[in-house]
């Protein structure tokens, strides 16, 4: 028996519905004890799934709300339990007077994503599933959302079953041959099952590969802005932000530490970092700015460059230049166009150079573009990309397990040494699908979640 629990499942902000969500077997009871059908019957014996116009209570046995309620009978539910929805007016004082008649009614209050919880525990979604949900709540792009919508539709769990399974038969197969020996079972032979593992590695790879991309799909496109002082940098912010997010000034030095905005350019989101100017100087607090602009430079999975193309380069401007070098994606900006150009193209060893006005917004368009072509999205977002960092931890360790196992069998070592691997293999996966999943990793899931979902 599972007791109920009940949460607001909207946001505590004036909107035009709010929704009260229980589960557990005595949610109808619970629920109907403070709401009321205009049709005098029981809310447990309304018709699955149809919602009811009724009216909500408070503790006091006030009416506080004529508003609408759908029992739903396990277990074609979301956490497989009884649950009731009473969808009220989205005030905040008509939700929490609703939730606290709830609650002296006997609902318990809901953890944070205990609902999705249980949904899991109840079989109702995997574990790949589950912690979907929670990035298609946070999704800040369409594409990141359709991506975790396919996940919650289970791609990513179709990908990883299967190979979960074959290395499930493998065990198996030896402890079936090992136990009962005189049973007309197939010998077991590991070459056999050498190509298995090796198209099976190579698929958990080619998901692995695909991480990065998942990351920023998520996150979006960590972007550093580096230069001197007084060449552009927070105007380029503020022009790409289209506010006035940073303080501009001509004095060297107005930014004394990093400053993040996340924008959107074209179709592309950016986590712009607007880092203080990297010069020689003596103010303590200044040189504590740039070295965390140094770090964010190294960090950054797109640097933008920054120099003043009215003045010639100065020696700052080629310390930096050289501190880009390394950086996998660099586009350098010639700002300051409106004022004349002393800087050319081909005077940064830059694959990509474009001129720029943040005064008049020239050359941002390009800007765009090239950011574009640089983070195409070569990858369906159908739920294949990966972007959960505890699930590319758990493939990985699955797949250099697997490149274990595939070694010690083309070298003949003996099965209980290959079965260790494979297994291995298994429990990390299985942190993944849910199969083998501890508690203490659960708790720290779920805790990811909003309370109500």
């Amino acid at each position: 028996m599972s007791y109920t629990i009940a949460a607001i499942s909207t946001g505590l902000s004036v909107s035009a519905i709010g929704i009260l969500r229980l589960t557990g077997d005595d949610c109808a009871d619970i629920a109907n004890s403070v709401f009321t059908l205009n049709s005098g019957a029981s809310l447990k014996d309304a018709p699955n799934r149809k919602l009811m116009l009724g009216t909500l209570k408070d503790k006091e046995g006030r009416v506080i709300d004529q508003c609408m309620a759908v029992y739903t009978r396990s277990p074609h539910t979301y956490t497989g339990e009884d649950t009731v929805e009473i969808q009220c007016h989205g005030s905040p004082a008509v939700l929490s007077a609703g939730l606290e008649a709830l609650y002296i009614a006997g609902a318990k209050p809901a953890k944070r994503g205990e609902f999705t919880k249980r949904a899991f525990l109840n079989g109702q979604l995997a574990l790949t599933q589950a912690e979907a949900v929670i990035d298609l709540i946070e999704a800040e792009s369409a594409d990141a959302a359709a991506n975790a919508a396919g996940q919650v539709d289970g791609v990513l769990q179709k990908k990883l079953s299967p190979i979960y399974d074959k290395l499930t038969d493998l065990c198996s197969h030896f402890h079936a041959v090992l136990d009962y020996p005189d049973e007309d079972i197939d010998d077991f032979r590991l070459d056999s099952y050498a190509s298995q593992i090796r198209a099976d590695a190579k698929s958990l790879y080619a998901l692995l590969q695909t991480y990065n991309q998942g990351r920023i799909l998520k996150q979006g496109v960590s972007a550093a802005i580096v230069g001197r002082p007084n060449v552009g940098k927070s105007s380029l912010l503020n022009a790409i932000a289209g506010y006035d997010r940073v303080i501009v000034t001509d004095i060297p030095g107005t930014t004394r530490d990093t400053v993040e905005e996340t924008v959107m350019l074209g179709p592309t989101r950016l986590r712009l970092v607007d880092t203080a100017g990297i010069r020689q100087t003596g103010d303590a607090i200044e040189a504590m700015g740039i070295a965390r602009s140094r770090q964010a430079l190294e960090n950054a999975d797109l640097v933008l460059y920054v120099c003043d193309g009215s003045v010639p380069l100065t020696d700052e401007d080629r310390e930096i230049i050289s501190m880009c070098a390394d950086a996998e994606n660099a586009i350098a900006l010639i700002n300051k166009t409106d004022l004349g150009t002393v800087v050319q193209p081909s005077d940064l060893p830059f694959m990509q150079v474009i001129p720029i006005s943040t005064k008049t917004n020239d050359g941002l368009n390009s800007l765009s573009d090239a950011v574009e072509i640089m983070f195409a999205n070569n990858t369906p977002c159908d739920g294949s990309i990966l972007t959960n960092p505890r699930q590319f931890d758990a493939i990985r360790r699955a797949y250099e397990s697997m490149l274990r196992a595939l070694q010690a069998i083309l070298l003949w070592q003996t099965p209980d040494a290959v079965l260790t691997d494979v297994e291995e293999a298994m429990e990390a996966m299985g942190e993944v699908t849910g199969n083998t999943v501890r508690e203490d990793i659960t708790a720290r899931i779920f805790e990811r979640f909003c309370v109500g979902k």
